[in-house]
């Protein structure tokens, strides 16, 4: 089998995750900045097969937008455009951001260590990608 790919998009940087390749488990991958996203992705690609993207959409289950919405859609559009063969998946993302802090504050890591940029975006790009998986 092949791996998951997730997003957490961000005008400024991206979270992505990954799953094992049986489906089962999302890890946290690393944070982007979202100028460099398109070339990640061709990385990640070369790396390992994937069996499909997951990217999160706020207001998915609501059906309201956020200032991210467009740059979201872009994204999507671009994936479909150079990656055809491989499905996208929409998942809701309501709430990832504060279950990830919610995750690093239980885990233990330190205040100083949460502020750095990026360390909210992989981890909420990893309970994107676990809801996918369910």
């Amino acid at each position: 089998m092949a791996r998951y790919i997730a997003f957490d998009w961000g005008k400024a940087r991206t979270g992505i995750a990954v799953s094992d390749c049986a489906g089962i488990i999302a890890t946290p991958h690393s944070t982007v900045a979202t100028s460099h996203l398109n070339s990640t992705v061709s990385k990640l690609l070369s790396e390992e097969p994937c069996a499909g993207f997951v990217v999160g959409v706020p207001g998915l289950i609501v059906g309201s937008n956020t200032d991210s919405n467009q740059g979201i859609n872009d994204f999507i559009s671009y994936l479909e455009r150079k990656y055809p063969s491989i499905e996208i998946h929409k998942v809701d993302e309501s709430h990832t951001s504060s279950e990830a802090m919610n995750a690093l504050v239980s885990g233990g890591m330190k205040k100083s260590k949460r502020r750095e940029k990026g360390s909210l975006d992989k981890v909420a790009a990893a309970l994107i990608l676990q809801r996918f998986l369910g």
